[in-house]
C-alpha cells in the first residue's frame, strides 16, 4: 500500500505543481462565463424596469416582494455592475457577495416551487405529448423550420438548475478571487499589498 501511495504522490508532485502558474485561468472562465449572464438579466430588468417592479411586487402572478421597486433596481444594478467588475476581474469577491445574495432570491423567490431541471425532461410521457402537440400546431400555423433553425424546441421547467448553477460559481469565487494574473484585483494587490499579512 505505501507503494501504491508513494507512486501516486510521486506522479502528482511532477505534474500538479507545474499547474499553479494556471491557476488564474479556472476564475477566469467562471468570471467569464457569469459575464454574459448577468450582463443579460440586468439590462433585460433595466430596459423594462417598470414591468421589472410590477413583477417583483405582483402577488398574484409575480413575486410578491416587499420594496419591489428598491429591489428592482438593487437587482438589476446588482447584475450590471457585477458582470462589468467580473468582466475585469476587479473587487471580484466583493462583488460575488450580492450577487450571491440576488441568486438565493431567484432560487427560493422564482425557481423554487419548479424543482431541480431548467429544461423539463422530453422523455417524461406528458412534456413530450405536450411538445409533439405544440411541434404539430407550429408546423400547421407558422414556418416551422425558420422558427427551429437556430435549436430544438423545449419546454422550460423554469427550475433551480440554472440559478444554482451560478451561486456554486459565485461561491468559488468568494473563495478564490478573480484569479492569479489575469484580474485587476491580482494587480492591484501586488502594487498594494495588504499589510496585514
Amino acid at each position: 500500500m505505501n507503494t501504491l501511495a508513494g507512486l501516486y504522490y510521486t506522479i502528482h508532485n511532477v505534474i500538479f505543481p507545474r499547474l499553479r502558474h494556471f491557476d488564474g485561468l479556472g476564475p477566469l472562465a467562471l468570471r467569464l462565463y457569469l459575464v454574459p449572464v448577468f450582463w443579460m438579466a440586468g439590462t433585460q430588468k433595466i430596459a423594462g424596469i417598470d414591468s421589472t417592479i410590477e413583477w417583483f411586487g405582483n402577488p398574484e402572478w409575480g413575486l410578491g416582494l416587499p420594496a419591489p421597486e428598491l429591489l428592482a433596481y438593487l437587482a438589476a444594478y446588482t447584475e450590471v455592475i457585477g458582470a462589468m467588475l467580473l468582466l475585469l476581474g476587479l473587487a471580484t469577491r466583493w462583488i460575488s457577495i450580492p450577487l450571491i445574495i440576488t441568486m438565493l432570491v431567484a432560487i427560493f423567490a422564482v425557481h423554487w416551487d419548479n424543482g431541480w431541471a431548467a429544461i423539463a425532461d422530453s422523455g417524461s410521457r406528458e412534456v413530450a405529448v405536450r411538445l409533439g402537440t405544440a411541434k404539430d400546431i407550429l408546423r400547421e400555423h407558422s414556418n416551422y423550420s425558420w422558427l427551429t433553425e437556430k435549436g430544438s424546441l423545449v419546454i422550460l421547467n423554469n427550475g433551480i438548475e440554472f440559478a444554482v448553477t451560478y451561486l456554486v460559481m459565485l461561491l468559488a469565487l468568494l473563495c478564490t478571487g478573480g484569479g492569479r494574473y489575469v484580474s485587476v484585483d491580482y494587480y492591484l494587490s501586488r502594487l498594494y499589498p495588504n499589510p496585514a499579512r
